[in-house]
């Protein structure tokens, strides 16, 4: 199948546009005659997932990557479209002519075309599964079944932002720490790369028991200088290595689990998780997705291994009778504040506002943790960057200042 890019108008005598899949030319514009459509230019894309240079050209663009702030903008824009009781195709028609991400510009004009078929938004989403995830395709084919669609495209884009901003602030609080550690280690191993070699020909030259510590730092410094790059590909080996075996069921099981019982690190991680998993079990089920179907939606976003074992399990007691908050609180993973909350959201039937609740306090916990966390980190490693720089001017000035008494 090869994609065409055309323009032309409708049987109203409006300008339209977009791309089409088919195998041939021919049968492009008899496709497109059958949706009514008159063909004033055609042509087919240079490749099949060529990027179409259209606007300003971003370099995950180049890549085929279509960014969650992306989806997120085009999700609230249609939202005010359809909001408007402008009918889907147009709208989507006028989101493909103002996109500028081509692969997201590819998938709407391919949507457009399926709705305009006669196939339902949902569906026509659903087979853009690395653009729109299970949760947004389930959630607009809420929206499609309850005649919410603006509504539910507000909700999503909503969600996204608030995903986005959350994932921003915790970026961002970990820049200052990541680069200091950076600049850390590149001054230590310069000094002991560059600078040590030359002072140890001159104390090589005295002759004598030289203390300690220099001969500590010598020793290092000799290591460095000839094993630099033994290590470098030790460090890529063994990262390559845990890659793959975080890709297995039981090495991403493991590293969840190390993940949150490390020090500090897995309150924080543990926060970020459950606050994610509140916000997107609210949101879908806000949107009227099922409770059973929002929770296997759930499952497949906390991206927490050992948080979707114990929503496996709680989903088999739910469809067995039991309650959200029951079923959460027996994995022993969940807060007990947040099981809390669920419970009383169940009995009192306001378990949405309760989640969205719960999800708000978390994320403010997460970026309050985060910043004590930087806080901390900060001066641990400003201390320990002064130890290091300060343990290889000792070494260097304790055998001169025992050369300076000998000359006396």
């Amino acid at each position: 199948m090869a994609l065409y890019t055309w323009s032309g108008y409708t049987e109203s005598g409006k300008k339209d546009g977009g791309m089409i899949d088919a195998a041939t030319l021919r049968e492009a514009k008899l496709k497109l005659r059958q949706q009514g459509r008159f063909v004033s230019e055609i042509a087919e894309e240079a490749a099949a997932g060529a990027p179409v240079r259209t606007g300003t050209i971003h370099v995950k663009d180049l890549f085929g990557r279509v960014g969650h702030e992306d989806v997120a903008v085009m999700t609230r824009q249609l939202s005010t479209l359809v909001g408007a009781s402008i009918p889907l195709v147009e709208a989507l028609t006028a989101l493909y002519e103002q996109t500028e991400n081509p692969t997201l510009k590819k998938a709407l004009a391919q949507v457009k075309d399926a709705v305009n078929e006669g196939a339902s938004f949902a569906d026509a989403l659903g087979k853009h599964k690395k653009i729109f995830p299970d949760l947004y395709v389930n959630m607009v084919r809420s929206g499609e079944a309850s005649g919410a669609l603006d509504v539910v495209l507000l909700r999503l884009a909503e969600f996204q932002e608030s995903q986005r901003r959350l994932r921003a602030k915790v970026g961002s609080a970990m820049i200052y720490p990541a680069l200091l550690l950076i600049f850390a280690v590149g001054v230590v191993f310069y000094l002991l790369t560059a600078v040590v070699p030359k002072v140890v020909g001159m104390f090589e030259s005295m002759h004598q028991v030289l203390p300690l510590p220099t001969r500590i730092l010598i020793a290092v410094s000799g290591f460095l200088g000839h094993t630099w790059w033994i290590i470098l590909i030790a460090l890529g080996v063994a990262g390559y290595l845990i890659t793959r075996w975080k890709a297995t069921d039981r090495g991403s099981l493991r590293f969840d689990r190390m993940r949150m019982a490390f020090p500090l690190y897995g309150k924080v991680y543990l926060k970020l998780c459950v606050a994610r998993f509140a916000r997107t079990l609210g949101t879908l089920l806000s949107s009227g997705v099922p409770i059973i179907e929002s929770m296997r939606i759930v499952k497949t976003v906390v991206q927490n291994r050992v948080m979707e074992n114990a929503l496996d399990d709680a989903i088999g007691d739910v469809i067995e009778g039991s309650g959200v908050a029951a079923t959460l609180k027996k994995s022993g993973i969940f807060p007990p504040i947040i099981v809390h909350m669920i419970d009383v959201g169940e009995r009192s039937g306001t378990l949405e506002e309760m989640l969205m609740k719960a999800a708000d306090a978390y994320e403010e916990d997460v970026e309050t943790a985060v910043a004590s966390l930087t806080s901390v980190l900060e001066p641990v490693m400003i201390l320990i960057m002064g130890a290091s720089v300060g343990f290889i001017i000792m070494a260097i000035l304790f055998p001169m200042l025992e050369m300076s008494q000998v000359i006396r």
